[in-house]
């Protein structure tokens, strides 16, 4: 008998594959939550305060409910009561603003909301409303703000004082210690697209077309509020332009818009402004960051101290972790990290692309450079010297790691060794040259996640689960491991997401989707394809009959006997035989004990220049350089572009953003993106990328860990090393402004 041999199809997951998305995304087929085309859609414009503290005495609606179009003006006047809409604490929960009171806590918080025939009409109509309040005066200045009650700060998954060791005897110990503060400003979300909603009740049931990065959560909180159980509310989330966290969650313009819908008895679509993405849908927090670090003569960290304290509004506790990498990230026996919270009148604050990460690495790896100086150190060298062989918080091994080999690259691509330690040694013509770097991370985490497959009769495969598309490239990294499993070309794959009445999967948030939802989709083609082999070995007809399951492979859409191509067949032949019916897996899939056994991080390095005009103090960033280890790769394009986007929020983190508040009213001063401003290409030099590939099983069946979150992280303070070394000025205040280097 001759055998055919044939070779083996070349894996899809960690090719640089296009986006499945792309098409209809750049010829207008991708529909975004405010592009729905509803029947008999009226459109709805939020009212909001214009004082940061007080009451709303009354509202004159006459004129708006008099202007061309109007259908309704709700105010907290005649807004029906929502039998779930009261949250009594903030820790766990959102606190929404649905007109239920007339309490003002934050300036532009939603007082009202006017439903017209078109937007335009409700956004005029919406100025003509004469608003009266009982002024109070609000607590705005961060400095003078009262702290909360030591057992009222509540850090999301942690405690407010964690200790290790004796740090009184570390810094006793210390040949050098340094002990500064790092201040990191309140920044707001600016994604492309602002949040939306339409809300279209049929009956007691309610979809509602959103923005979101957690269908599931908006889904739940809703139905909460309303009084209905989450059967009766769908929603729908097929793209969302981007999110970074406002999105991760529920606010208030979704109940508002679904409350709306339910008065005018019609469809209603809700969008914010720009403006309005500046309180109502949260930020970062302001924080000051003390970090103290001891060390021997040698380099050795004897102590750590790093306490944060971060503001937020006066309705929620949240507390940005900054101080969550300081416990992990460097061998130290003496460490103490602590919380404090100041509450002011400004919109509560929320997720921001890697929070706490992002302004803790800020405030540590700034004090790591300040330390390698005060030591006379190369900066690598002391975090080598210092390096974590395990997690040093809960003694666990690492998953896996890889931080010397993403030093050990990034410094060898940006050219290290060259460097001049000395601040102002390094010019180009009149142009100060810096070079800095900083440490990268964030945690690996994984959730339960369910998804279906189904094999088709065509033999193509389709793929559903309940998650969201955020602009990440979940669409094509589910079809290319459902690919994989399956043996079939991703051509061959319908990957759908987006629905609540799709497997439940958790909120895209915090980088779980890859390890959460990419182990979900595998593990449901891995059980499709065993279901599949059995079918075939139990068939007499099969030419795999009686073949044994291991010895089964799946290539070119077809099982096959070992390498034996003429001991085959396609899927399409064995299900035709079978009734010419699909053939369908469902799967539940959980994170499993290696969650309590190993601690689970990602590593990254980020080196960057930077040159500065001596005399005028302007901060340019030609080039950045990184390497990340992030477990495995499932498309290089996309995970390539996140690390990007990631770079270039931290320049902007570094160089340009923050938000202002007028100090007398509380009103945002910049609350557009003419004013708040975000790098530009031009701001924005060259970015070289490398990952590290260590395929993790400790954390996800497809070895990924996330990309999404770690980009950003090191970014802020790689820029502000770079910045001292190129002139010797140590900013520890973001953002790096042109009078904060010549001051």
């Amino acid at each position: 008998m001759t055998m055919f041999h044939t070779p083996r199809r070349r894996a899809s997951v960690g090719a640089p594959l296009d986006r499945v998305d792309g098409r209809l995304k750049v010829t207008g087929g991708a529909r975004y939550a405010a592009e729905f085309a509803v029947p008999n859609l009226a459109h709805g414009v939020i009212i909001t305060s214009t004082i940061a503290k007080g009451r709303v005495r009354s509202m004159d609606t006459s004129a708006a409910e008099r202007a061309p179009g109007v259908i309704k003006v709700l105010t907290p006047m005649n807004a029906p009561r929502l039998p779930g809409a009261k949250v009594t604490s903030g820790r766990a929960m959102r606190v929404p603003t649905l007109l239920q009171d007339d309490l003002v806590r934050y300036n532009g918080q939603p007082i009202g909301v006017v439903v017209a025939d078109t937007w335009e009409h409700a956004r005029e109509a919406a100025d003509l409303v004469r608003v009266t309040y009982d002024v109070e005066k609000p607590v705005l200045d961060w400095s003078k703000a009262p702290l909360n009650r030591p057992e009222d700060v509540h850090p999301l998954g942690g405690e407010r004082l964690i200790q290790r060791g004796d740090l009184s005897q570390g810094l006793a110990a210390a040949a050098v210690t340094i002990d500064h503060t790092y201040i990191t400003p309140l920044e707001n979300h600016n994604p492309m697209e602002v949040h939306s909603t339409i809300a279209q009740w049929n009956g007691d049931s309610l979809v509602l077309y959103e923005s979101t990065q957690g269908i599931t959560s908006v889904r739940n909180t809703v139905a909460r509020h309303f009084g209905l159980t989450p059967d009766k509310v769908r929603v729908v989330a097929y793209f969302t332009g981007g999110g970074f966290g406002s999105k991760g969650g529920p606010w208030s313009h979704e109940s508002l818009s679904a409350l709306a819908a339910r008065e005018v008895g019609r469809p209603v679509k809700l969008v914010l402004t720009r403006r309005q993405m500046f309180g109502p849908v949260g930020g970062r927090p302001r924080t000051e960051q003390r970090v103290t670090l001891g060390a021997s003569k040698e380099g050795v960290l004897t102590a750590i101290r790093h306490h944060s304290k971060s503001t937020t509004s006066t309705i929620e506790d949240w507390v940005e972790p900054a101080t969550s990498q300081t416990r992990l990230l460097y061998a130290c026996p003496n460490v103490e990290t602590q919380y404090d919270l100041v509450r002011v009148n400004v919109g509560s604050p929320t997720f921001m692309r890697a929070p706490g990460e992002s302004t803790g690495t800020f405030a540590l790896e700034s004090a790591m450079d300040e330390l390698a100086y005060a030591l006379g150190m190369d900066p690598v060298a002391l975090r080598l010297k210092n390096y974590a062989e395990q997690d040093p918080e809960s003694g666990r091994p690492w998953s896996s790691k890889g931080l010397r080999e993403c030093y050990a690259s990034a410094a060898q691509r940006f050219g290290w060794s060259k460097r001049n330690p000395q601040p102002r040694s390094m010019r180009d013509g009149r142009w100060l040259v810096g070079w800095g770097m900083a440490t990268a991370t964030y945690p690996a985490r994984r959730a339960p996640a369910g998804a279906i497959a189904r094999m088709m009769p065509d033999g193509r495969v389709w793929v559903r689960a309940g998650t969201q598309e955020i602009g990440c490239g979940t669409y094509t990294s589910m079809t290319q491991i459902a690919a994989d499993a399956l043996g079939v070309a991703p051509e061959q794959v319908t990957f759908e997401l987006g629905s609540t009445d799709m497997p439940e999967n958790p909120a895209s948030t915090g980088s779980v989707t890859a390890a959460s939802t990419g182990s979900a989709v595998n593990d449901v083609a891995t059980a499709l394809r065993q279901k599949l082999i059995q079918m075939a070995i139990a068939d007499a007809r099969s030419p795999l009959h009686g073949t044994v399951e291991s010895n089964v492979r799946v290539a070119n859409g077809s099982l096959t006997a070992g390498d034996l191509v003429n001991v085959s067949e396609t899927y399409a032949a064995l299900l035709a035989r079978n009734g010419g019916q699909p053939v369908e897996a469902t799967i539940a899939s959980r994170p499993g004990a290696d969650a309590q056994q190993y601690s689970m991080h990602s590593f990254g390095a980020v080196f960057t220049e930077v040159r500065v005009d001596p005399d005028l103090g302007i901060v340019r960033v030609p080039r950045v350089v990184t390497a990340h280890a992030v477990g495995r790769i499932l498309n290089a394009k996309t995970a390539r572009s996140q690390i990007h986007g990631g770079v270039v929020w931290g320049v902007g983190m570094a160089l340009e953003e923050e938000t202002l508040i007028d100090p007398r009213s509380g009103r945002y001063i910049n609350a557009d993106l003419a004013e708040y401003h975000v790098p530009v290409n031009a701001d924005i030099g060259e970015i070289d990328v490398a990952f590290i590939e260590q395929p993790d099983l400790h954390v996800s069946t497809v070895g990924a860990k996330g990309v999404g979150e770690i980009g950003i992280t090191g970014v802020a303070a790689s820029i502000a090393n770079a910045v001292y070394h190129a002139t010797g000025k140590r900013v520890r205040e973001l953002p790096i402004r042109i009078e904060k280097v010549l001051g």
